[in-house]
């Protein structure tokens, strides 16, 4: 039952961030939109792993990438300009 519950919170969390995105009130620069990603993607990779779900795994951790690789851009540049 918590697995489940888990993967219901990430498919939120992407949905979520998706919509916010396409309704322009969020922007794909901001930290927020990738974290809610990431968030997602590890509970549905969370919840993968519990059902035995190797391409759901495989999708929802390369998204997880993905998130972190923004995130690290982010954070680079956020570093960067504040010197």
């Amino acid at each position: 039952m918590i697995y489940e519950i888990i993967g219901w919170i990430g498919a939120f969390l992407f949905i979520l961030s998706y919509f916010l995105l396409a309704k322009g009130i969020w922007k794909q620069e901001q930290a927020r939109y990738h974290f809610f990603n990431l968030g997602g993607a590890i509970c549905l990779v969370i919840n993968a792993i519990h059902f035995s779900d190797p391409a759901n795994m495989v999708v929802n951790g390369v998204w997880g990438a993905i998130a972190i690789m923004a995130l690290y851009k982010y954070w680079k540049f956020y570093f960067r300009n504040k010197s």
